[in-house]
């Protein structure tokens, strides 16, 4: 049947009238509240709620807390191993100053006190600075002739002695024996010695004392020399 043409301007007019309709309701709704609130459709991220919050980094970035909790790690192990490093260095140094050193001291050889062939001399350091220092251990020692020369072997250190740490206030004194069999006794090949050169503990710079203590073995049979450690006193 053919269409009149009537009926299809009717029907225009009506699907225009439901098309504006539909579209006015769209724009009633916009002007509602709930048109602000964005919507999330599935699989998509959600929307950003302001433009101060797009330029705060992302969650997954550090805070400045946690990176300042990183940095602060750092520093407080820098500062601990800096600190350890200055306590160790200030107690190394305050225990290495506390030693005698050589040029602080003067050096002796006491009276002998002989008995059953041997003879005992004291060796004393006495204190000739102004500060309290220390010496601990064995004293370095050795015969030599008028021209420095050694005679003999190398002094041997006395077994069985304990070194103890002996303070020297200045003006006090630390003794060490030395001690060695009258070569007459002995047999041993003597020299007389024109010095003693003494080395205090754990220095290299010796002091040079005149020996007036006669005859001493430095070859043959029972030729050594024996040390003991330092004690309080001059060994008198």
């Amino acid at each position: 049947m053919a269409n009149n043409p009537s009926s299809v301007h009717r029907a225009a007019l009506f699907a225009g009238s439901v098309a504006m309709l539909g579209l006015l309701t769209a724009c009633g709704g916009g002007g509602s509240g709930s048109a602000s609130s964005p919507s999330t459709l599935p699989g998509t991220a959600a929307p950003a709620t302001g433009g101060g919050t797009s330029d705060s980094p992302p969650a997954s970035a550090p805070t400045s807390a946690s990176s300042g909790a990183s940095t602060s790690g750092g520093g407080t192990g820098g500062s601990t191993s800096g600190g350890t490093g200055g306590t160790g260095g200030t107690s190394t140094t305050a225990g290495a100053s506390s030693r005698c050193h050589t040029s602080e001291l003067r050096a002796t050889v006491g009276r002998n006190d002989p008995g059953a062939g041997q003879e005992n001399f004291p060796i004393v350091l006495t204190n000739a600075s102004s500060r309290t220092c220390t010496v601990r251990g064995y004293p370095g020692a050795a015969f030599v002739d008028g021209s420095g020369k050694q005679l003999g072997p190398d002094p041997k250190r006395e077994s069985g002695s304990t070194p103890t740490t002996v303070t020297l206030a200045p003006g006090r004194s630390a003794w060490a024996g030395l001690t060695f069999s009258n070569p007459e006794v002995s047999g041993a090949h003597p020299a007389t010695p024109a010095a003693l050169l003494v080395t205090p503990p754990d220095e290299r710079d010796s002091l040079k004392v005149t020996w007036a203590g006669g005859q001493v073995p430095v070859s043959g049979n029972a030729s050594s020399v024996f040390l003991t450690v330092f004690a309080p006193g001059t060994g008198a």
